[in-house]
């Protein structure tokens, strides 16, 4: 029940949505560590004091329709916060049988204010359109008008648009019916016109002459729906200007509120647009770049003059386009940033080039991801490979078991029927150490596959260490190791399984041993760390090669020649102390020792309950 306790409290902490769970008296139970970052931990105390800050009832509870067994889908507005959720609260029965309250905070935040910023965008599109000074219009190609801005009514005299969108272009607007098949030739060859001076007449048919700039509009297979444009009247020319400024000034606002870095260049290179997105992504202000920095100093060396010829090149999206190439960016700190560009020639009314303008989008996040993701694929992938070898190597050891124990037996036989001194009883001696050998061996590949699930119970680390150390002093002795010992006293007892850990201690002895062949210093230090312990155990020894510290916990990883070792005797160790809710650490330098550092709970992982704390020592 610990265990699943522990499980269901880590899926609540994983997931992004804050989880709070009170009782009948609106206590809270339960808050995940997402509404602890949101709230702070108000476990035990009301719930609308934590959320609201206040004595009250929160204004939108629904606590009484939820302990009724109802469910309850709700937007709020937390002003303590300034965050906006989508609350979900839902009845929980308890194994009691009364029901608690769970609440499910999704912050949607980020999203109203997104929806926001496009309201007023749209409406100022909508305003701009409806409230620019000159006519603007959509028609069909057919000579209907599809939608006109009140300016072009005002200018054409129409009192309504329902009226104006009703008559025929080519009959009713042009004063000369050829003008409008002229037009139309003119921008279906060209896909625009600019500044084309023609007659129309006024709904009382007073002829006057507009400028017409409009440009064709397609569907997505490429065939003419009708064109777009304005319709300006010569007499307004000075107040179009003041208009399209603008109209530049609103295109401006556009290029500073994309969520995407844009940049622009004269042909020297030097910077003449940066939005804020540009400052925040680069780690450059506005005010460094423009017209003070060039644009080659954010791309790694020799990588501008490649763009420029990428962007003349027809290759990479046409003539003056460059379009999601894969690159890197150099931040003001001199960090690297993955991402792509899309970039644009920008040309005179000559056709000259006179600028570049490009946007790029940051790619470090998705990046990321992928490769975290790929990681995940590796480790699944080595996951199931070992899992088969465990099945192998569990399969093996059982079928070698008896066959090695009926040849240990037989030789203990043997070692009856001659004599001590015998040159023949040492050789079956020798064999029968080495069958021995052999036996723990796949004791170990067991363990591997399948570690045995033993009885855990509190006990003093520190007399389980001197039992170790007593037991193979001599062998240490022999290998001029010398033994120190640092064992802190009133340590207390931890939750473990005495087997298990003797393993534990008496693979560290042995690595230590092999690890110091022309002798050394073996030290053993214990301590508290709050509600841990720790077992620091240094040799003097060679040390590990930093390129395989992190592998050496890995199943089937040794150094060691294939006499002395198979590599799962760390790798069952850590089993082991993971399965007491435990961790290893190690840190080593060549030529100068190893430290494994051990740590391992007081207390019985997953518990809190009373009855589980660890005694003190005696």
């Amino acid at each position: 029940m610990d265990k699943e306790k522990t499980m269901m409290s880590a899926l609540l902490d994983s997931i992004e949505d804050g989880i709070y769970i009170i009782d009948s008296s609106y206590t809270i139970e339960y808050m995940n560590n997402r509404m602890i970052e949101l709230f702070g931990d108000g476990t035990g105390k009301k719930c609308h004091k934590i959320i609201n800050d206040q004595e009250t009832l929160c204004p939108w509870c629904h606590a009484e329709d939820v302990f009724e067994n109802k469910q309850v889908k709700l937007e709020i507005y937390i002003p303590k916060i300034d965050k906006t959720f989508d609350l979900t609260e839902k009845p929980l029965e308890k194994p009691d049988g009364t029901i608690s309250k769970m609440s499910f905070f999704r912050d949607i935040s980020a999203l109203k204010h997104r929806e926001a910023k496009l309201r007023e965008s749209e409406e100022k599109y909508r305003n701009l359109f409806e409230h620019v000074s000159v006519g603007i219009y959509i028609s069909s190609k057919e000579g209907k008008f599809l939608d006109a801005n009140q300016a072009l009514l005002d200018i054409l005299e129409y009192d309504s648009k329902e009226e104006f969108l009703k008559i025929d272009i080519t009959t009713d607007l042009y004063v000369r019916p050829e003008d409008r098949r002229k037009f139309q030739k003119m921008i279906e060859h060209d896909g625009k016109v600019k500044d084309y001076e023609v007659e129309f007449k006024k709904k009382n048919g007073t002829p006057i002459i507009v400028s017409l700039t409009a440009n064709v509009r397609y569907d997505h297979h490429g065939n003419i729906l009708g064109y777009q444009g304005i319709t300006v009247d010569q007499t307004q020319r000075y107040r179009m200007e003041r208009k399209l400024k603008e109209a530049h000034d609103f295109m401006n606002k556009i290029i500073q509120s994309s969520p995407n870095p844009i940049m622009a260049a004269d042909l020297k290179g030097n910077i003449i647009i940066w939005n804020r997105a540009a400052e925040k992504t680069l780690g450059y202000s506005a005010g460094e770049t423009i017209g003070k920095m060039p644009i080659t100093k954010i791309y790694p060396e020799g990588v501008a003059k490649k763009i420029m010829k990428m962007i003349r090149s027809p290759e990479h999206g046409g003539v003056g386009m460059l379009r999601a190439y894969p690159m890197l960016y150099v931040r003001k700190d001199g960090e690297a940033i993955d991402g792509t560009l899309s970039a644009a020639m920008i040309y005179d009314d000559e056709g000259k080039e006179v600028a570049t303008v490009g946007s790029f989008v940051d790619l470090t996040e998705r990046i990321e991801m992928e490769r975290t993701l790929n990681q995940t694929q590796q480790q699944l992938l080595q996951s199931e490979k070992l899992a088969a070898m465990g099945r192998l190597t569990s399969q093996l050891a059982h079928e070698l078991n008896n066959p090695i124990y009926g040849i240990m037996n037989t030789l203990e036989l043997l070692k009856t029927e001659i004599k001590p001194d015998n040159r023949r009883r040492k050789l079956l001696d020798m064999s029968l150490s080495e069958t021995v050998r052999l036996g723990d061996m796949l004791r170990k590949m067991l363990s591997f596959s399948k570690p045995d699930q033993e009885e855990k119970n509190f006990a003093d680390i520190n007399t389980i260490i001197e039992e170790m150390i007593i037991l193979h002093e001599k062998m240490l002795q022999e290998n001029s190791i010398r033994v120190a010992h640092e064992l802190a006293e009133d340590l207390p007892h931890v939750y473990i399984s005495k087997n298990q850990m003797r393993q534990v201690i008496l693979n560290m002895i042995s690595n230590a041993r092999d690890a110091m062949p022309e002798g050394g210093t073996l030290h053993f230090r214990t301590s508290r760390e709050k509600d841990r312990v720790a077992i620091e155990i240094t040799d003097t020894g060679m040390g590990i090669p930093e390129e395989h510290v992190n592998r050496i916990f890995d199943s089937f990883f040794t150094t060691k020649d294939s006499v002395k070792g198979v590599g799962l005797g760390l790798s069952v160790c850590y089993g082991f102390i993971r399965d007491h809710g435990g961790d290893i650490k190690v840190k080593s330098q060549p030529e100068e020792g190893t430290t494994f550092t051990i740590i391992l709970p007081i207390e019985k992982p997953g518990s809190g309950e009373e009855g589980n704390a660890a005694p003190p020592a005696p």
